[in-house]
């Protein structure tokens, strides 16, 4: 809105300001930030009243888990409220990217919500049918993806490569939408202990605002041999308003959390950054910096496969931070020591801008 504002005056004045998307950026982070500050307290005060008991606990999980039975879920509204806010704010209506990447957002916000409203209503870890989950989900990235792809193209770049390695024609479409979904679900496997996947997302964010700034540059992206999507620059407002929400959600999220994201956040977050991802043709160095979410997703995975095939398992509990619980890790310990993690494959991810 501020875009379109200092563009009916002609940007004169302070409002030149606003042709900078650094400006915009830093705006979004602020404005999401204080907004998920100030709703904070009574959005959880009125969850806590609409759910009654909060968040059904899986009896089958780590039993140090059992005290927080009562613990409101649905917090990922608070982080989706603020998001919407800031980027209505701080956006460019007319950057298309932004939009496909808002839709998959809410749509997989939504997708969450229903998830999560299900299992508060029936009172159990079982909501909505991962079929149906799963097929609501590829619909949604399906469409979001086509919109970029039609604006990007569909040559696939892997990184130390310089240029496009091979055009996936139309089979782009499919690709980009299983690393959306494979990118909501490994955040939702991963959101199972207070501010575990929070702070990753966050780290992960500020990657790809480094990313979708350099990709949005024909300069930087010239000079460091990436490709040039013109118009993803505008992407790094959506990271930083993803940064300033979480930010804000991770104040009453952190150990002992008052709520819980639940689905809602978690799949919105993931495939906002899957969605980030294909905007700005670096759908594979997601799989680097966002390593600990493909981590969580391959214990899962591997767990049920061995056990399915061997009847026994590789990991005391899956996903595997609950293994390393089961091992004697106190929970903040946990979480502590995959936030440094998460950071480190971060830095990793960016190594490759360079070496190509």
């Amino acid at each position: 809105m501020f875009l379109f504002i200092a563009e009916l005056f002609n940007f004169e004045g302070f409002l030149n300001l606003f042709r900078y998307t650094t400006v915009r950026a830093g705006g979004a982070t602020a404005t999401a930030l204080l907004i998920g500050l100030l709703i904070g307290p009574k959005f959880i005060g009125w969850l806590r009243i609409r759910q009654g008991k909060g968040q059904p606990i899986r009896a089958d999980g780590p039993q140090s888990h059992l005290a927080k039975r009562g613990t409101p879920t649905m917090g990922g509204l608070m982080i989706l409220t603020s998001v919407s806010i800031a980027m209505l704010l701080w956006m460019d209506f007319e950057n298309p990217y932004v939009w496909a990447c808002l839709f998959i957002t809410v749509g997989f916000g939504l997708i969450g919500f229903l998830d999560d409203y299900d299992k508060v209503r029936k009172r159990s870890h079982k909501g909505v049918s991962g079929k149906v989950r799963l097929l609501a989900e590829f619909v949604i990235a399906g469409i979001g993806c086509a919109i970029i792809v039609s604006r990007v193209g569909t040559e696939l770049y892997i990184p130390f490569f310089t240029g496009p390695v091979v055009d996936l024609g139309w089979f782009y479409i499919p690709f980009a939408a299983l690393v959306v979904v494979g990118a909501g679900n490994a955040v939702n496997l991963t959101d199972g202990l207070d501010g575990l996947a929070t702070m990753p997302v966050i780290i992960a964010s500020l990657a790809f605002l480094m990313i979708a700034y350099l990709v949005g540059n024909a300069i930087y992206a010239q000079y460091l041999g990436i490709p040039h999507v013109l118009g993803a620059g505008d992407l790094s407002v959506l990271c930083m308003a993803i940064v300033g929400a979480g930010l804000a959600f991770l104040w009453f999220n952190a150990p002992p959390a008052a709520v819980f994201m639940g689905d809602t956040g978690s799949l919105a977050l993931g495939g906002a950054l899957g969605a980030i991802a294909v905007a700005t043709r670096h759908e594979l160095v997601l799989a680097i910096i966002g390593g600990l979410f493909v981590l969580e997703a391959m214990s899962v995975i591997i767990q049920v496969f061995f056990f399915k095939r061997t009847g026994r398992r590789i990991f005391k509990m899956a996903p595997i931070h609950h293994h390393f619980e089961q091992m004697g890790w106190s929970e903040p310990t946990v979480v502590i020591r995959f936030w440094i993690i998460s950071f480190v494959l971060a830095l990793a991810g960016l190594s490759t801008l360079k070496l190509r």
